[in-house]
């Protein structure tokens, strides 16, 4: 299986990692570690050297209870990382969820739009449309990232989580978007409890049946803090324990903040004839 993105055709046989780059202030783990360009692009190459795949670069918080950033200062500090990026020879990934900041990415040369609202915000999906090599990974969330974490209730996440997803590749594809670009992540974290997320990983096989790559995204999340008791800093043992078991469910992409140690744990894991 492949992801088609706009610069490269990504072989999903094997697992890969996305190396997280935090372009922000206030993002729940590392923000204001590389809220410039020079420190971001310094940890792009960091990152890079540690075995990344893919880099995934955010000029906005999703954290919960995160407020929006105004489009002018989102693309302040988006673009001249993503300038630098694009010359590294990995494939570049934008999070964001504004129309304007993936049109802006997409006409730079960005090979990825990862949005956590999984291009329904109008203008979204046209333009990612209006690049037809792009790739793009569609997120389930409910709610925003203000308010998600308000009581989530569902009757079956998985159920529910699948429906959306389904629903908005069927869009997508409807619109031209060629399956072969298009990668899915159930959003863990992003509306759900620490229950909900802990079923969507036990289940997670069930979402292969959308037939498409499923990336996901468990890095340092609140979650793992409530299974083990560690503060945010203390959680590199707990994301990497969960990268392996997104990937032995089926996952072909991890997005983490530990790119070295998440390699390592995967070189073991195929190493013992447990990947492919």
């Amino acid at each position: 299986m492949f992801w088609q993105t706009t610069r490269f055709r990504i072989d999903l046989a094997q697992p890969r990692v996305m190396g997280i780059v935090n372009v922000t202030p206030d993002s729940f783990s590392d923000g204001g570690r590389h809220d410039d360009a020079s420190r971001a692009l310094a940890h792009c190459e960091t990152l890079l050297a540690e075995g990344a795949h893919i880099l995934d670069i955010g000029g906005e918080s999703t954290r919960p209870g995160a407020a929006p950033v105004p489009l002018d200062e989102e693309l302040r500090r988006v673009l001249p990382v993503l300038e630098g990026a694009l010359r590294l020879g990995v494939p570049v990934s934008v999070d964001t969820v504004k129309p304007e900041v993936m049109r802006r990415a997409l006409d730079a040369g960005a090979d990825i739009v990862n949005d956590i609202n999984a291009l329904r915000l109008p203008g979204a999906l046209e333009a990612v449309a209006a690049h037809p090599d792009a790739g793009v990974c569609l997120m389930h969330m409910r709610g925003d990232p203000a308010t998600m974490q308000q009581r989530p209730a569902y009757d079956d996440v998985v159920a529910e989580v699948s429906d959306f997803l389904r629903e908005r590749l069927e869009a997508l594809q409807a619109r031209g978007i060629a399956g072969e670009r298009i990668v899915l992540d159930p959003g863990i974290g992003f509306g759900k409890s620490v229950a909900h997320n802990l079923e969507l990983l036990r289940r997670q096989r069930e979402l292969l049946a959308l037939g498409r790559p499923l990336l996901l995204g468990w890095s340092r999340k609140s979650t793992l803090g409530a299974v083990t008791g560690k503060p945010v800093e203390q959680r590199l043992a707990a994301s990497v324990a969960a990268a392996l078991a997104a990937v032995q469910q089926g996952a072909r992409i991890v997005r983490v903040h530990d790119v070295a140690a998440t390699r390592d744990a995967l070189e073991v894991w195929g190493a013992a004839g447990l990947g492919g």
